[in-house]
């Protein structure tokens, strides 16, 4: 991609490198490149340039747009991170000819100025380094869909990336950016890629446009990978959101989510990425309605991935000879995921059942990453959405007369038309239910066969003792069935088990070990 660098910023850049720059204490600065500013860490704080650049997709060409863009950088960034984002400030040039950080004199680029933290806290670091885990997934999820909520919606005819119509740009932009690339990538590869997201895109246009009707376009992060999520203060912090473009900024909120989870899948975290989508999903859904959007995830992650394979090559012709080489292998990697993305696959309907304490959130959530395509399945818990339906958060006690047999039918039923609804729109899902009755197993066998779906049954079962145990040592979790529930389920029988019966005594690999043993 060509730009247009309409300003000379190289003694800016120079005098920002400068310890001396900063006063004392000050030692030494390190600098980061991107394809769209500089950033300068010294000390305790990080001061970003926007380089003066034009692009199809940015334009910091002028130092009135820089000044326009770093205060909106920082206003856009304070939803999320307001004590990291301390504010803007110029770069001044003296009557005595010297540069200088804010002071008198004339204003010749513009800073943004945060909080430094700790880069083995960046989120993209913590994967590099085997340190990030589910509860940091979970606590970032958390993040985005406080974010998301909160996020103001964008009404009809307002500039924004959403619709068919908003998001169609993006990939006509992206087809011509990666063909302008096609020593890079291929041109057998690309022509493969674009041909492949455009039936794609065809089909989605209609669940796009539905979903920009229904309030689902809003102002979100637009740029929410690993690299934007870092520790600061203890907790995961969304950073660098997109100021610069509301075609990107203004998006729906599944094409905003889908950066994190196309980010944890080419990285190889796959399992954390089905954590991520369940939590996102179970937190932040009003039931079939939401779920029909899922319909969209994989041309949705298909276009991040090309976006980054996009950004990747830009890097490449900024770095030295070999970080250059390894930036064009990563770009190769995201072209190859974003095909990907785009392969249909079956859907299939796993259902779990048993009695209260043999384990079966923990053996779906194990299961779900390798079924269906990326990111794997969505789990679908009745104690979940028990609580949902009951307006309670997850960890909140329902009283006795939330589990009448007219509760009990409503939550199954619930369970039901999400499943479908998860089928029609080409996502697995699996049922993590006890499925006590016959009906029930039947009932969920149905749905399969009605959207044409494989399906698999699976029997778990455990001794008493494990199950006391188990159940009487949950914490924090939507579960509400203790040891007296467990008798009554043992008490009334559960019928003819016809489904795949597997001991869940064992330990959890194992157990589902067996299970995909017996699937294969």
């Amino acid at each position: 991609m060509q730009n247009d660098t309409v300003f000379d910023q190289a003694e800016i850049i120079a005098f920002l490198a400068d310890p001396s720059t900063y006063g004392g204490g000050v030692a030494n600065v390190e600098r980061i490149d991107t394809h769209a500013s500089v950033v300068f860490l010294a000390g305790a704080r990080a001061f970003k340039l926007k380089r003066a650049v034009r692009y199809p997709f940015l334009d910091y060409s002028t130092l009135e747009l820089r000044r326009h863009y770093c205060e909106r950088e920082v206003a856009i960034n304070r939803r999320t991170a307001p004590a990291l984002y301390e504010g803007v400030v110029p770069v001044v040039l003296g009557q005595d000819g010297r540069l200088a950080l804010g002071g008198t004199g004339t204003a010749v680029d513009y800073l943004v100025t945060m909080q430094r933290f700790d880069d083995a806290g960046l989120f993209s670091h913590l994967a590099e380094t085997g340190g990030l885990d589910v509860d940091l997934i979970v606590q970032a999820v958390d993040e985005v869909i406080a974010l998301h909520s909160a996020a103001e919606v964008v009404q009809p005819g307002e500039p924004s990336g959403g619709g068919a119509a908003g998001l169609y740009p993006t990939i006509a932009n992206n087809a011509a950016e990666l063909t302008a690339y096609s020593d890079l990538f291929g041109a057998d590869r690309v022509a493969d890629y674009t041909a492949a997201v455009e039936v794609a895109f065809a089909r989605a246009t209609d669940l796009l446009d539905r979903r920009a009707a229904t309030g689902f376009v809003r102002h979100c992060h637009g740029d929410l990978h690993l690299a934007n999520i870092c520790l600061f203060e203890g907790r995961p912090t969304l950073f660098d959101a997109i100021e610069f473009s509301e075609a990107f900024a203004c998006i729906d909120t599944l094409y905003d989510f889908a950066f994190l989870l196309m980010d944890l899948d080419v990285r190889g975290l796959g399992p954390l990425a089905n954590r991520a989508f369940n939590r996102y999903m179970a937190r932040n859904s009003d039931g079939a309605a939401s779920i029909a959007g899922v319909a969209a995830l994989p041309l949705f992650m298909s276009v991040r991935a090309a976006i980054r394979a996009i950004v990747s090559a830009l890097t490449a012709a900024k770095l030295d000879q070999c970080a250059a080489a390894a930036a064009r292998d990563t770009a190769r990697d995201y072209l190859s995921a974003a095909r990907r993305y785009l392969e249909p696959s079956r859907p299939r309907l796993m259902a779990v059942g048993g009695a209260s304490g043999t384990g079966k959130s923990a053996v779906a959530l194990a299961l779900a990453p390798d079924i269906g395509g990326s990111p794997g399945a969505l789990v679908l818990r009745t104690d979940e959405i028990r609580k949902q339906l009951a307006g309670l958060r997850d960890t909140e006690t329902l009283p006795p007369s939330a589990y009448t047999a007219e509760h009990h039918a409503a939550v199954y039923q619930e369970m039901q038309a999400r499943a479908a609804a998860s089928l029609a729109a080409g996502r697995s899902c699996i049922l993590d239910a006890v499925h006590g009755r016959p009906a029930e197993r039947l009932q969920a066998r149905q749905v399969a066969e009605r959207y044409g779906a494989a399906f698999t049954g699976v029997w778990l079962e455990a001794s008493e003792e494990r199950l006391f145990e188990r159940v009487t040592s949950r914490q924090n979790d939507p579960s509400d069935a203790g040891a007296e529930v467990v008798r009554r389920q043992l008490a009334a029988g559960f019928g003819a088990i016809d489904w795949l019966r597997v001991d869940a005594d064992q330990p959890l690999d194992r157990v589902v070990g067996a299970i995909r043993g017996a699937k294969s």
